[in-house]
Parts: structure tokens; C-alpha cells; sequence
């Protein structure tokens, strides 16, 4: 019982983090009209490591862009 609510919990997490980082990445990609890796990074999961490998590599954001776009928006 105490390893299933352990795995539903780590498997809850791993869906906001694979959520945060594709809807971060396909909204960037979008803006930049990288048509490509919108659809790659749509199909794709990846569990976040092509998301972040696009926001840090392709879109070229520092943490710091990163931030100040997230506080725009609340």
C-alpha cells in the first residue's frame, strides 16, 4: 500500500515536470516559428530533457529570461 501511493506520487511529479517544461518549450517555439521542433517537442516525451535541451540550446534563455517571463505572466 505504502509503495503504491510512493509511486503515484513520484508519477504526479513527473507529469507536472514533463507539463512545466513542453508547455514552456512549445509556447517558445511557437513564437520563434520553429515549426520542426514544435512538433517534435509535442511527440516527444522525454520526460523534460528535449524541452530543456530547446529553451537552454535553440531558444538561447538563461534562467533568468526564464524567471522574468514567468512573473510577467502572473
Amino acid at each position: 500500500m505504502k509503495s503504491e501511493l510512493i509511486l503515484t506520487i513520484g508519477l504526479a511529479l513527473l507529469v507536472v515536470w514533463e507539463l512545466a517544461w513542453k508547455g514552456y518549450s512549445l509556447w517558445l517555439a511557437s513564437k520563434a516559428d520553429h515549426k520542426r521542433w514544435f512538433i517534435a517537442l509535442l511527440i516527444l516525451n522525454t520526460m523534460g530533457i528535449l524541452p530543456i535541451f530547446y529553451i537552454f540550446y535553440i531558444a538561447k534563455k538563461t534562467p533568468q529570461d526564464i524567471k522574468s517571463s514567468l512573473m510577467e505572466k502572473i
